[in-house]
């Protein structure tokens, strides 16, 4: 773990008052402003550093470094007191860990956990009902995007008056960049995670799209890529009962309004959180996930306080639920690696969507005042409730089998890095030592043509198997597969799984032929293997045969030859990724 270190004010904590009544002034800005500001950065971090000052349950930590050159602070409440990471990291109490402000200007949750935490501090009844709570805050997540404050980039946005940017400080969005980590931001992230390791993981934002009733929505991670008893604990327990505790307090909320390009009525899918986003992210460590997206168009004052309510309501499933969530999380690595099979891709499910009565408003197309076409206008004074297909039911497109194993030659610095990161064991090689394993080739894929999140997104990618003695080396990693952190192997050592290494370029190395050839010199090499080579004089025939273009091309038949001669590097298009079985 990196050097972590504790607020020098927290020293006070041990001396302070505990009870409900302050010398200090915690109303927030927010509160200030009759809901239509949000604090700036510092200020933010130094309303958490008097929190801790006064009141003996608040800690302030901060972890490792940002791309803005800033820590990563965590709030942490425990009704005793947390004074080290040590007792983070040893407590059975229920974890929680709330992110805030991984896009700045979706400030809701910065303003509803500045409220939470004090109003729980301040409060005997809600210090005792969570008593068995240790809820954990990052209070502003991209702290570069925060200090980039602006008034104008949430050109759709229903206040606050001034907020930050979404890019980071290196112009990162940091909700893509979990698995892959380019940013500190993420590294700093995964140690305070794993440092937690939170039962139930919530990211609050602001959604953009479709208009309708809703002030609040939901996007809790999808239940059948969550999979297992976890995913179905997800599904039929824990969504629709936070559900029914917001509606006995009067509060609309649906799913989060996947759509693009349409209008909800029409039907839309549940969003898909691959581990790039928070959620998929978290989940792959068995974390119940959720990110709470409420409307743009909403007033600040009544998003705020609908984040507030839910993250309320949370905390109490979770203090209702309590032994049968870590129940699940503890039995769910071993009930993936039962199954001998893992699911890497997914396709919708058409055939069985579930029926929301969603509440909207009417949508017409009318003439644009702008343009010489026309636009989309929903009319707010004709709400509806109307029966909408939400297709929430996905299906396995693509699944492999569980090895016991992998094994990573050494040299892939990043990628170990990220292993460490994220406290996947591993031990290396002692001496050279052959072995029997599945070797894997890159046999097609596509890849992006613009840029995206500094990469250049390979995509559909598919894999050729053999099986061979490889003799590995001295350092090289055995990375077993019987561990919690199974899925994340899974997802990023799986060439063709959605957010791999491979296709999230790590690998981009081996698309590239590092030796060749001249044809006029290999004509002759090539006419000696096809006289000595029986098998391949056979299959360049039968090629010859069978495909019209190959036969008129001079060029690909050389290739073919040479590509299967001992000629041909064994490294282009080999993941240097191996498996045991």
């Amino acid at each position: 773990m990196k050097k972590t270190i504790l607020i020098s004010l927290l020293i006070l904590s041990f001396s302070c008052k505990n009870t409900t009544e302050s010398t200090i002034n915690f109303t927030t800005k927010f509160e200030k402003t009759a809901g239509t500001e949000t604090p700036e950065y510092q200020d933010i971090i130094s309303y958490y550093e008097q929190l801790a000052a006064e009141y003996s349950q608040i800690s302030l930590f901060s972890f490792g470094q940002t791309d803005a050159g800033k820590p990563l602070h965590l709030v942490v409440y425990s009704a005793e007191g947390i004074y080290n990471v040590d007792e983070i990291t040893t407590s059975t109490k229920n974890r929680i860990l709330i992110n805030n402000g991984i896009h700045p200007g979706e400030s809701d949750g910065i303003d509803a956990s500045m409220l939470l935490l004090r109003d729980i501090v301040q409060n005997d009844s809600l210090k005792k009902k969570y008593a068995n709570s240790l809820i954990a805050i990052i209070p502003v997540y991209n702290v570069g995007g925060a200090l980039n404050r602006n008034a104008h980039t949430r050109t759709n946005q229903n206040g606050p008056v001034s907020y930050g940017f979404r890019g980071n400080a290196r112009n990162f969005d940091l909700n893509r960049d979990f698995i892959k980590q380019d940013t500190k931001n993420a590294a700093a992230f995964a140690e305070i995670f794993h440092t937690i390791n939170p039962d139930v993981f919530i990211d609050n934002h602001v959604s953009n799209g479709a208009d309708y009733q809703y002030a609040l929505t939901h996007l809790f991670t999808q239940h059948n890529k969550l999979g297992g008893n976890l995913g179905t604990f997800l599904e039929n327990e824990m969504r629709p009962e936070i559900e029914k505790s917001l509606q006995e307090k009067e509060i609309l909320i649906t799913p989060y309004v996947n759509v693009w390009g349409n209008t909800p009525e029409a039907g839309f899918s549940q969003f898909y959180d691959s581990p790039r986003y928070s959620t998929g992210y978290t989940t792959l460590f068995h974390t119940l996930g959720l990110m709470v997206e409420t409307h743009m168009l909403k007033p600040y004052k009544i998003r705020v306080t609908q984040t507030y309510e839910l993250m309320l309501s949370t905390l109490d499933f979770i203090e209702e639920k309590s032994e049968k969530i870590k129940s699940l999380r503890a039995n769910a690595a071993s009930e993936i690696l039962q199954h001998k099979t893992y699911p890497i891709t997914y396709t919708i499910d058409k055939e069985n969507p579930t029926i929301l009565n969603f509440k909207g408003y009417e949508a017409t197309s009318i003439k644009s005042k702008v343009t010489s076409g026309k636009r989309l206008f929903y009319d707010t004074k004709k709400p509806f409730t109307k029966e909408t297909n939400y297709y929430n039911n996905y299906l396995t497109e693509k699944e492999i089998t569980i090895p016991k194993a992998y094994i990573l030659q050494q040299g892939w610095h990043k990628i170990v890095d990220r292993l460490k990161n994220n406290n996947i064991k591993f031990s290396t090689f002692n001496k050279d030592t052959t072995i029997r394993v599945q070797v894997n080739h890159i046999s097609d894929y596509k890849t992006r043509n613009a840029a995206y999140e500094g990469h250049y997104l390979h995509y559909n990618t598919t894999v050729s198997e053999s099986t061979k003695k490889i003799t590995f080396r001295t350092g090289d990693l055995y990375i077993p597969t019987n561990q919690n952190g199974v899925r994340y192997l899974l997802e990023t050592l799986e060439a063709s799984a959605t957010d791999s290494f491979f296709n999230w370029n790590f690998f981009d190395t081996i698309l590239q032929r590092k030796e060749g050839y001249s044809a006029y010199v290999f004509e002759d090499i090539a006419a000696d293997i096809l006289a000595k080579n029986p098998v391949i004089k056979k299959r360049f025939e039968d090629k010859l045969k069978k495909e019209e273009a190959f036969a008129k091309n001079p060029r690909a038949q050389l290739d073919f030859i040479y590509k299967n001669s001992l000629h041909y590097e064994k490294a282009h298009l080999q993941l240097p990724v191996f498996k045991i079985f």
